[in-house]
């Protein structure tokens, strides 16, 4: 309940969720030392793929013997999965004591809750200057709270593609603004640049980056992977080829995500990263809400021996891939949605094909979620699409049969929820 509290006072000290600056979290982190300033850092920008890239570089890291920090958002069940130091989650009453402390030296000065968290992210992790940061960007990346740092090891930049326009102005709503706000003030270290949807984006981001003086390593040009049907995956870059057995995670996408983690460790040869560290790290991947399958709970109960899958997938480029898995399935496959009110719901739904079954619901406890009646009418050119007052509902009203399995996609706070209620 202290943790609760804590949080409750941090959201109300700034009137809005999102105010795109730097200038608040950048008084707080000079009264707290600028604690940014020495840190270990990789930075993980883009649109899709940035949690995922961030859990395959941590299983590696972790299988060669380094620390790790890890800042990523928003959290999926527990405000403490934004904190792991040390390799491990902040505990209640060590996360409670940060917070109380970051809070006092802000003074109650307006700041956002992201900025604040940040800034108690920084001032947790300069305790262990000889760890290896991972950070997730939020926001687009050239206002956000994270991006105050004066140098860092490498940038990742994941797959880029139309998201959050709403925090665009209406004539700059397009996927050449969010290039630029995502990679045009990158730090002059290494760059990463992962499988992109379509040769224009690469081709932007490559104009983008074109004054940066960093080392630049583009998928396709630099590194790649192939996939064989004989069950292993072959990644190459300029180093050479490692053999790589079948990583513990679903999607063949999610194989863009950890090539992006193999480039950029192999980028940093003071690290020494060898080819048994990647082998068995990417065996070893813990990811929440990405394709998770819920293998046991209350509402693994209700689909009996069937597939119960939960993803947080929320935009195009997300429904995209999704999609590609899926397809690569043969059994009918029944999804349930729930989608904030600021998503573009029919682009997200154009992208699944050969769906036997849709249902709508609400996101429990989120004000800012599409009524799931509204979202039902707006997807009604799909054949069988109803709508359920709860995911409980949701799940016992599909007519599965054996080998059927249900996603319950759209959102990552319908994720969480999905996960508090199992």
């Amino acid at each position: 309940m202290k943790l609760q509290k804590i949080v409750n006072h941090l959201q109300e000290l700034h009137p809005k969720e999102i105010d795109l600056s730097l200038n608040r979290i950048k008084n707080l982190c000079k009264n707290l030392g600028n604690p940014q300033d020495n840190l270990k850092t990789i930075s993980i920008v883009g649109t899709n793929g940035k949690y995922s890239t961030i859990r395959a570089l941590f299983a590696i890291l972790k299988e060669a013997n380094f620390n790790c920090n890890i800042y990523t958002s928003p959290h999926i069940v527990r405000i403490n999965e934004r904190f792991i130091f040390n390799n491990h989650e902040l505990n209640d009453e060590d996360l409670s004591k940060l917070l109380e402390d970051v809070a006092e030296a802000n003074n109650n000065d307006p700041i956002t809750f992201f900025e604040i968290l940040t800034a108690a992210y920084f001032y947790q992790a300069a305790k262990t200057p000889e760890n290896i940061n991972l950070i997730e960007a939020g926001l687009f990346h050239r206002f956000d709270a994270t991006n105050i740092l004066k140098k860092n090891l490498a940038s990742v930049v994941t797959s880029i593609g139309l998201d959050h326009l709403d925090w665009l102005p209406k004539n700059e709503q397009n996927i050449e603004k969010i290039i630029f706000e995502k990679t045009s003030t990158l730090l002059n270290s290494n760059i990463i640049v992962s499988k992109q949807s379509s040769d224009y984006i690469k081709s932007e981001i490559k104009k983008s980056l074109s004054r940066n003086n960093s080392k630049k390593y583009f998928f396709g040009d630099d590194y790649n992977y192939l996939f064989n049907e004989n069950g292993f995956v072959y990644y190459e870059d300029k180093k050479g080829g490692i053999k790589l057995p079948q990583p513990n995670i679903k999607g063949q996408f999610q194989l863009d995500n950890i090539s992006n983690a193999i480039a950029t460790l192999r980028s940093l040869e003071e690290l020494n990263i060898n080819e048994n560290h990647i082998k068995s790290g990417i065996t070893k991947i813990k990811s929440i809400a990405r394709l998770q399958e819920i293998n046991s709970g209350k509402l693994k109960e209700l689909v009996r021996d069937n597939i119960l899958l939960v993803d947080g997938s929320h935009n195009p480029l997300g429904a995209k891939v999704l999609n590609e898995y899926l397809n690569s399935l043969d059994c009918n496959k029944h999804i349930i949605l729930g989608m904030m009110a600021n998503k573009n719901h029919k682009e997200y739904m154009s992208y699944f094909k050969n769906i036997s079954t849709l249902t709508t619901i609400e996101i429990p406890n989120q004000p800012n979620s599409i009524n799931g009646k509204e979202l039902k009418n707006k997807l009604n050119s799909f054949k069988n699409v109803q709508y359920k007052e709860s995911i409980s509902e949701a799940i016992k009203s599909i007519p599965v049969k054996k080998n059927d399995i249900i996603l319950i996609t759209g959102s990552l706070y319908l994720a969480g929820e999905v996960l508090n209620l199992n």
